[in-house]
């Protein structure tokens, strides 16, 4: 994190941000002061990290055990061909590294489980989960709300998607307990019953549409602009091209 002042180059480079009345110089600092880790650098992480690194976010941590391979590529769009077999975290750095030097990079070349989660949260103001499976998923929201620190968490299908935001640990505007990740799911599934893309294959531009609604959300958790999706899961049908949104509550 750093309270640095926006350098001229930096304003340049983010003027159509500082523009909008919504983000202005001081939101654009509040990216600039901000740490996020990012859990996964695969479909989903692809455009998280590439928006939140293009938006001036200072410090963007990735999480992430894997090696790019040839099957990535058509939607891990972070990783080149020449990237195949290095690891995923190193790619994905170099390619921040492109987008904006003025970005730090923290990789973390393991597993996000139980036993890392303590380690791998502390020091960073937003979590974003782009993993790809359940278990990931529900370790997430339980090491976010033990941090104090709100959780982007995000899932795709093989033609739909959906996108929620997690702060049980604030109160919402009725002075109620945010909801918690099991109060939108409140059993975790028999292991098996969601099978992995591998399985049953996903379309590539959809991991972009929601990943990039990933990090819109962040930008807005990190600036106060707008309404975040707390209590709010959207869902996307892409083959109807649709949007809809369900509310859920604490319990």
């Amino acid at each position: 994190m750093t309270d640095d002042p926006l350098s001229t180059a930096e304003i340049e480079r983010y003027q159509r941000h500082i523009l909008l009345p919504e983000i202005g110089g001081q939101g654009q600092q509040k990216l600039k002061a901000a740490a996020v880790l990012v859990i996964g650098a695969g479909g989903l992480g692809s455009p998280v990290i590439e928006y939140l690194a293009g938006a001036g976010v200072g410090t963007i941590g990735i999480v992430d055990d894997d090696r790019v391979s040839l099957s990535n590529l058509q939607r891990q769009v972070i990783h080149g061909t020449d990237k195949v077999g290095e690891k995923k975290t190193r790619s994905a750095a170099a390619r921040v590294r492109e987008i904006n030097p003025h970005v730090a990079v923290n990789r973390h070349e393991t597993r996000f489980d139980a036993d890392s989660a303590p380690g791998l949260v502390f020091g960073y103001d937003l979590m974003i989960d782009g993993s790809d499976n359940i278990e990931t998923r529900y370790c997430a929201a339980d090491a976010a709300e033990r941090a104090g620190v709100p959780l982007v968490s995000g899932a795709v299908g093989r033609f739909d998607g959906s996108v929620t935001v997690l702060a049980p640990h604030l109160n919402g505007p009725d002075g109620k307990p945010n909801p918690r990740y099991v109060d939108l799911f409140p059993e975790r599934p028999p292991e098996g019953m969601l099978p992995a893309c591998a399985e049953t294959g996903v379309i590539g531009a959809l991991t972009g549409v929601i990943g990039t609604l990933m990090a819109m959300e962040a930008i807005k958790l990190l600036t106060g602009a707008g309404e975040p999706l707390i209590g709010r899961l959207l869902l996307y049908d892409a083959l109807a091209a649709r949007f809809d949104t369900i509310r859920y509550r604490r319990k």
